[in-house]
């Protein structure tokens, strides 16, 4: 096996143990796998693949598991040199001006930007940082901002289903048994806990079926006239791709013809990713905010909003991130789709 293959092997092997640990009921009390758990894969990966094995015949999967450690320690490093999330805030608020400065700064391509800053800024791998940095870019010293914004985004996605039937783009409700079911969203806002309790009521997807058929509409929704390129495939794309059984992500990154931020799922696990760079895991009970994250790391990292979804993530940055867009940036079709987005409410 090739040097690249096997790190390849060795770096998907514990990206993938560490997003099903952290999808298990055990996940937000033990964030790694064991060494024990460690050696029994690397005991496992020795016997699929013999040519990998060491000449002791003890322990003939020491240098794999040694790899396979030394991953793992490198993906837990960067929080411990960080110190506690605390002192992360306190380091990143101080250091807000100058850092913005380097990162709006363009002195690089686009496509090389975000593995320049993921250099000199490791901890923007954690999305909790990301949605941070995105706060103090829209809301400044407003603690309440992302919490705001995610109530702004429940109210955005109840109205979504009531324009897609209108715009005929999503099918009309079925019935649900509520009994089983609870919806995601929190807010004591009346009126978004009022529609949040009318789609329980008629809607009959679960959450992650409807994050899935409402990344899938909303390029429908609010349509580009740029048409995404042939490689990608839909729109809908360049937003969040669904991984087929066997489907290596790795593989799919690097032939996706788009530099953006992306959600990979394979139906338990969603990984976020920039670029070719996968950046993190998403649990499955945050899947329904994968916007806000992409949006985070289109801030935080200044990237520019692909042509052939532009529409739909400018409407998303005025109506739900509540930041405005200048009059000389506002194209037609965007002007065009927030027109018949708020014509069709004051009906």
């Amino acid at each position: 096996m090739s040097k690249e293959l096997c790190c390849r092997l060795i770096r998907n092997t514990v990206t993938s143990m560490v997003a099903i640990l952290r999808a298990s009921p055990m996940g937000k009390e033990v964030g790694y796998p064991s060494k024990l758990e460690m050696r029994a894969m690397s005991q496992k990966i020795v016997d699929y693949y013999p040519m990998l094995r060491d000449a002791d015949t003890h322990m003939p999967y020491v240098t794999i598991y040694t790899k396979l450690y030394k991953r793992l320690q490198n993906m837990k490093s960067p929080r411990k040199r960080q110190g506690s999330m605390l002192q992360r805030v306190q380091i990143l608020d101080l250091e807000f001006e100058a850092r913005r400065a380097f990162i709006d700064a363009d002195v690089t391509r686009e496509e090389d930007r975000p593995t320049k800053i993921f250099e000199a800024y490791p901890c923007f791998k954690d999305i909790r940082n990301a949605m941070d940095e995105l706060r103090r870019i829209v809301g400044g010293s407003n603690c309440k901002c992302i919490d705001q914004m995610k109530g702004r985004w429940a109210e955005f996605c109840s109205k979504v289903q009531f324009y897609g039937i209108w715009k005929k783009v999503l099918k009309p409700p079925l019935p649900l048994d509520v009994r089983g079911g609870k919806w995601p969203f929190h807010t004591l806002n009346p009126y978004i806990r009022y529609v949040q309790i009318t789609l329980l009521r008629y809607f009959s997807l679960s959450t992650v079926e409807f994050t899935v058929t409402l990344f899938n509409a909303l390029p429908s929704l609010f349509p580009s006239p740029t048409t995404p390129p042939k490689r990608l495939g839909s729109a809908s794309e360049a937003l969040l791709h669904i991984l087929q059984p066997g489907e290596d992500a790795m593989l799919y990154l690097e032939k996706r013809p788009l530099s953006s931020p992306v959600l990979l799922f394979d139906g338990t696990t969603s990984i976020v990713a920039v670029g070719n760079i996968p950046v993190t895991t998403l649990p499955l009970e945050d899947f329904w905010e994968g916007m806000l994250v992409l949006m985070a790391y289109y801030y935080t990292l200044h990237l520019t909003y692909p042509k052939c979804v532009a529409t739909v993530l400018s409407v998303i940055q005025t109506e739900v991130i509540t930041d405005a867009i200048h009059d000389q940036d506002a194209t037609c079709a965007y002007k065009k789709a927030v027109a018949e987005w708020k014509s069709f409410f004051e009906k």
